[in-house]
């Protein structure tokens, strides 16, 4: 009876304890949405701000990040589609005269970096100004500013420009030292995802295939500031061989910054540039006020036309979640409703994604097989990544589109399978024992190594999915199988590159893939429709805080690690994949790090 008591005492006290909390949280909430929904006017001769910090996040679409993001004024991650809405909107709103840059370590993707410096140009051709300063400029802040008018650079500042690197990270010696016997099952020579595993250095397909793409990455980022600085790209690549440039006096001796000043001299030129007087204060608009003020809900207004856009982004898995990564289950089930939408006549698949399960892949690249068979023109925009699992995806696709420094193709499978007996039996004295009913059925077990006849198991299965790869990527470009796997075997390919090799139809961004689709649909007044659906800041934090089903619990204590571990997230994540590769996967060769 006593049990019983304690049991109906503690759920009471829970039940207090959770409203009060319910009670706290929902004034906080209310409080933030409030402050939220007010919207600041945008006044004349203003000037658009853009800070740009290791911090910053852009998503593919507002919002579509498990990131931590909650602020109390509910203020949005705004997303590279909206970020070029921003920018195309200030171009021609009269109240924004010019741009203010600031550069602090842009941690953005490739393709992302060139599709707002695109934007940047875009601008700027206007006639507006746009002005940036730095006191570090990396090399990827300096792709991005050398669109500016005028470059500043803090006197005492650094420059960063000795040319491309990649850096991958090898665990085999500590999975030696922990007596862990990783098992491993791959198809194609540069699928090199598992090498990390099984060596200390790059194979030499490897080491072909990086370099090879590298080069690639590197003519793009030297050959747009070359057009932007007038110099030619032979002395970019002289000073950067000869690392040249150590700081701003370098970086001013060698045209590529125009001043050395401090912050206040900056902001001087900026006021000089929009007339204003000592006295008066100029008007820096953030780029989140502008976007609730003039881009947020101003979509475009049509008939019952419409053409979906869906943001494929982050690791493909199976499941529901849909919010950072691409959750088989919810992917399928929304190309299934746009499928059964008379009213939408194309979808414009945006992919930004290395991959990841090959059965979630499958789920997704199966739904949009039936949309297309259903009528709907396909129209795929690649963005940084579109590799392995996330081009078996992009397969239906009627027309495929990219940038010239996407990393696409990886076209291969593997599997890894970490043997644990040694580690148990040699670190911790835990050993295993069994009684079977037939010679495999206790087969596949982490605590066993595999035998020659599990191995081969495993290596058909690969080997079949493999050859179901290439079948579908053949069937989707109208080519021959032999073609395929002749380009395909894993290897990691730049957008340009894929042009030329029959992975890719044309060079260009989202917007040039939806005027596409809207071509191939018949359709010239329609409307977009953006998919997954985004929660709004607050909504996730509340969501993630207390549970949900479409959202994954250990996101909260992953943020808590990345914001310890900071820039040694990444390794962490690439050991915490490894226990996540459940099935045969579909990913890249492995975490891409330039330097």
């Amino acid at each position: 009876m006593s049990t019983f008591w304690k049991i109906v005492f503690g759920s009471c006290l829970g039940s207090i304890l959770a409203g009060i909390l319910f009670i706290f949280l929902g004034t906080g909430i209310i409080g933030a949405l409030s402050a939220g929904s007010e919207k600041k006017a945008i006044k004349s001769n203003s000037v658009l701000s853009i800070n740009i910090t290791p911090a910053t996040i852009i998503p593919e679409k507002t919002n579509n990040t498990d990131a931590p993001r909650f602020t109390l004024n509910n203020a949005a991650v705004i997303g590279l589609n909206d970020l070029v809405k921003i920018l195309e909107t200030a171009k021609n709103d009269p109240d924004i005269k010019g741009i203010k840059l600031e550069m602090e370590g842009l941690m953005a993707g490739q393709a992302t970096t060139s599709v707002l410096r695109r934007a940047m140009e875009d601008f700027r051709s206007s006639g507006k100004f746009i002005v940036s300063y730095g006191v570090v400029y990396t090399q990827k802040d300096y792709f991005l500013a050398s669109v500016a008018d005028r470059i500043f650079i803090h006197p005492n500042g650094m420059f960063d420009f000795r040319g491309y690197g990649s850096q991958i990270t090898f665990f085999k010696n500590m999975l030696d030292k922990l007596d862990i016997k990783v098992q491993v099952f791959y198809a194609g020579q540069f699928k090199s995802a598992t090498e990390p595993f099984r060596y200390d250095k790059m194979s030499e397909p490897n080491r072909l295939q990086v370099r090879a793409y590298l080069n690639g990455l590197y003519e793009v980022f030297l050959e747009s500031i070359s057009k932007s600085r007038n110099i030619s790209t032979e002395d970019l690549r002289k000073y950067a061989d000869g690392l040249m440039i150590r700081n701003s006096e370098d970086a001013l001796k060698y045209h590529l910054v125009d001043a050395k000043a401090y912050k206040d001299e900056f902001l001087e030129d900026i006021r000089a540039r929009i007339g204003a007087s000592e006295k008066d204060k100029v008007n820096y608009v953030s780029l989140g006020d502008y976007y609730e003020a003039k881009v947020k809900d101003k979509r475009e207004k049509g008939t019952k036309d419409k053409i979906a856009v869906i943001y494929a982004e982050g690791t493909i898995n199976m499941g529901k979640k849909s919010t950072g990564e691409i959750g088989g289950d919810a992917y399928a089930a929304m190309i299934r409703k746009i499928r059964q939408d008379d009213h939408i006549k194309a979808i414009v698949l945006r992919v930004n994604s290395g991959g990841g399960s090959s059965l979630a892949s499958e789920d997704i690249w199966r739904e949009l097989q039936l949309a297309k068979q259903a009528g709907k023109k396909i129209v795929v925009s690649m963005g940084d990544v579109a590799a392995s699992g996330g081009y078996y995806i992009s397969t239906p696709a009627d027309t495929i589109f990219a940038e010239p420094n996407t990393i696409t193709g990886s076209i291969g499978v593997f599997a890894v399978v970490p043997g644990l007996h040694n580690a148990m039996k040699n670190k911790l004295g835990i050993t295993f024992d069994t009684v079977r009913t037939g010679r495999y059925s206790t087969g596949f077990s982490l605590n066993y190594d595999f035998n020659a006849d599990e191995q081969k198991y495993f290596q058909e299965n690969v080997d079949h999915i493999y050859d179901n790869f290439l079948g579908v990527v053949a069937d989707g470009r109208k080519m021959s199988k032999e073609s395929i796997h002749a380009i395909a075997q894993g290897r990691v390919w730049t957008g340009t590159k894929a042009k030329e090799i029959g992975l890719v139809d044309k060079m260009g961004g989202l917007e040039d893939a939806i005027t596409c689709a809207s071509r191939m649909a018949g359709i010239t007044d329609y409307k977009i429709k953006e998919f997954p659906v985004s929660k709004e800041p607050i909504q996730q934090f509340i969501e993630q805080l207390m549970g949900s089903d479409d959202e994954d619990n250990s996101s909260v204590a992953r943020k808590m690690v990345r914001s310890e571990l900071g820039s040694l997230y990444p390794y962490f994540e690439q050991l915490r994949a490894l226990q996540g590769m459940s099935g045969l996967q579909m990913r890249m060769p492995y975490m891409i790090e330039i330097r």
